[in-house]
């Protein structure tokens, strides 16, 4: 193999052990997943809000956000429920760039994956304990999910991944809700192929071992635009496209629970963070004139950070993003305000 093994990557119990959850913030993590668990369940109407950085990349920026949505998240709890963005890894579309933090703790400095997993840890694991919110991650490796299996709230399977094997596999086994993404592409078949693999139960291998899971039943749906052969934009958030997914589902009945989420940034704002809240709000109308969509649509994703925009590395402004452009808190907070009133 052309592959150098640089270094044996600690174990997740061994990082555990450096940021081990008390037994109080265990039930605060158990609390939270079951209320977000009773969304998904549609036992209740409050909306999921997955909102926060692209990528999560400098801890004391991320914690200063995270502090202001704990604050927002106080005013609005009857309504929504915010499951902040910490997103320790950045997937690439051609695989080159900033990987984000797992790959990369210090973004000017070369990659360090043994640092990685343990601030990766750290950083969920400060979340919680300063805010009292549980996070939302995507999963670039599902092995890295062992590392805050314990921590999350949430799991997003990405565009880029949707159609993976291991990643199906591995979110059949995880407890927390795993939202499938389309692909790229928007063949929807392949997202709905990929939720229908994350309820089922399976056998396969994992970290070595010969592993059976049970299969998840809150794995559900996310739109997030795509883009054609000629890499054209599309938005897949309107009205015809969130019936087209509910008939999907009712295509499929042996689907636990049909979930969206829809993701307002990406595809469907063609990546104008300026967008997403005309998008927010055009999804929020979906749901108060029609009690299917409202029962249907579970959640939205915003990706917003404290600066407005994005910066390339290295330039130096706290809480701007080094990927792609985010919502500056002032329109965030306005916005998780004005979707609150809709909701």
């Amino acid at each position: 193999m052309s592959i150098s093994f640089i270094s044996e990557l600690p174990t997740p119990a061994e990082v555990k052990d450096l940021y081990s959850v008390s037994k109080a913030m265990g039930s605060l993590v158990a609390e939270r997943r079951s209320q977000i668990g009773k969304i998904f369940r549609g036992e209740t109407e409050r909306l999921v809000l997955i909102v926060g950085p692209c990528s999560a990349d400098v801890e004391e920026s991320v914690l200063l956000y995270m502090e202001r949505l704990a604050a927002v998240q106080e005013k609005v709890a009857d309504r929504i429920l915010i499951v902040p963005r910490v997103y320790t890894c950045k997937p690439r579309t051609t695989g080159k760039g900033y990987k984000g933090l797992l790959h990369q703790p210090d973004p000017l400095n070369p990659p360090d994956l043994c640092a990685g997993v343990v601030a990766m840890r750290k950083m969920h694991f400060d979340v919680v304990a300063q805010t009292r919110l549980i996070c939302a991650d995507e999963l670039l490796y599902p092995s890295a999910y062992q590392y805050v299996d314990d921590l999350l709230g949430y799991v997003a399977i990405g565009a880029r991944s949707t159609e993976n094997q291991e990643h199906r596999l591995v979110a059949s086994g995880i407890d927390v809700p795993v939202g499938m993404k389309n692909p790229t592409s928007g063949d929807l078949t392949v997202m709905m192929n990929s939720v229908t693999a994350g309820q089922a139960p399976h056998d396969f291998m994992y970290w070595g071992w010969a592993c059976r899971s049970e299969g998840n039943e809150l794995c559900h749906a996310i739109l997030r635009g795509f883009t054609d052969e000629s890499g054209t934009g599309f938005s897949n958030y309107h009205y015809e496209n969130i019936a087209h997914v509910q008939e999907l589902y009712l295509e499929r009945p042996e689907l636990s629970y049909p979930a969206l989420v829809i993701d307002c940034n990406h595809s469907n704002s063609r990546k104008n963070p300026f967008e997403q809240p005309r998008i927010a709000r055009e999804i929020m109308k979906y749901r108060r004139t029609n009690q299917s969509m409202r029962a249907f649509v579970k959640g939205l994703m915003i990706e917003s950070y404290l600066e407005d925009g994005c910066q390339s590395i290295g330039a130096g402004f706290c809480g701007k993003s080094i990927t792609d452009p985010c919502l500056g808190w002032e329109k965030t907070e306005r916005l998780i305000y004005e979707i609150a009133d809709l909701a």
